[in-house]
C-alpha cells in the first residue's frame, strides 16, 4: 500500500481527514505524532502551519517581530524532508506554509509580511492568473496567508499568482517528475479535490 508521509497540525486534522477518507488504498503517516522512515515513504506532502523559524531562512530580516507562530521541531523535520523527497524524485504536493518550505529548502526567499491575503475571520479571495503550462487551473482560490515567495529558487516554475498583486499562488519544480506547491488551502473545498486526485494517483503509479 503507497504510503505519505506528512507534518499536520492538530487543528488540520479534520480537514485532511475528509480528503484522506476517499483514498483508503493510502496509507498517511504524521510525523507530528510518530517518528517516520522517510526511505520507507512513497510521497511527501507538506501542509499549512506557522512561520518558518528565521533560522532557516536565507534572507536578512529587518522586522524579527513580524515572524510568528513558529516550530523549530517541524521546520527540522520538513526540510530534512522536502531535501531528502527531493533527491529522491518522488511525488510532493506542497500547500500554504509547505510551498515556502519548498521554495526555500531549494535556496529561495520570502516576503516576509504582505498585506490583503490573510483574514482570520474568513479566507480571503483571490482571482488568479495562470501560465499557459498549468496544468491545474482554478478562477479563484482560498487565500490565507501574511507570507509569500520572494525571490524563486532556481527550478522553482510559477503556474498561477494572484491577479490583484502578483503574489505566486501556484507553483512546481521544473526538473522534478511531480512536485507541485500551492499557497492556497484546497483541503478545505471541495472543488480543489482535482488537485489531491492528481498527486495521489501520481503516488500509486510511481509506487
Amino acid at each position: 500500500m503507497p504510503s505519505i508521509v506528512t507534518w499536520i497540525r492538530q487543528c488540520d486534522e479534520h480537514w485532511f481527514a475528509l480528503i484522506f477518507n476517499r483514498y483508503p488504498h493510502l496509507t498517511v503517516h504524521n510525523a507530528r505524532t510518530h517518528p517516520v522512515d522517510l526511505g520507507q515513504m512513497d510521497a511527501l506532502m507538506l501542509t499549512g502551519g506557522g512561520d518558518i523559524s528565521r533560522s532557516f531562512l536565507r534572507q536578512p530580516i529587518a522586522q524579527p517581530s513580524l515572524i510568528v507562530d513558529t516550530d523549530c521541531e517541524r521546520d527540522e523535520w520538513e526540510f530534512n524532508a522536502a531535501n531528502k523527497i527531493l533527491l529522491s524524485g518522488k511525488p510532493i504536493l506542497a500547500i500554504c506554509r509547505g510551498l515556502q518550505v519548498l521554495n526555500v529548502a531549494m535556496g529561495g526567499t520570502l516576503h516576509i509580511d504582505i498585506p490583503g491575503h490573510d483574514n482570520a475571520e474568513r479566507a480571503n479571495i483571490q482571482s488568479l492568473r495562470h501560465s499557459s503550462k498549468a496544468i491545474h487551473r482554478f478562477a479563484a482560490v482560498n487565500s490565507s496567508h501574511h507570507q509569500a515567495l520572494e525571490r524563486l529558487a532556481d527550478g522553482v516554475e510559477v503556474e498561477a499568482w494572484s491577479a490583484s498583486d502578483g503574489i505566486v499562488e501556484q507553483a512546481r519544480i521544473r526538473s522534478h517528475p511531480y512536485a507541485i506547491g500551492v499557497q492556497y488551502h484546497p483541503e478545505r473545498a471541495a472543488l480543489y479535490l482535482p488537485l489531491f486526485a492528481d498527486f495521489f494517483d501520481r503516488v500509486r503509479k510511481g509506487r
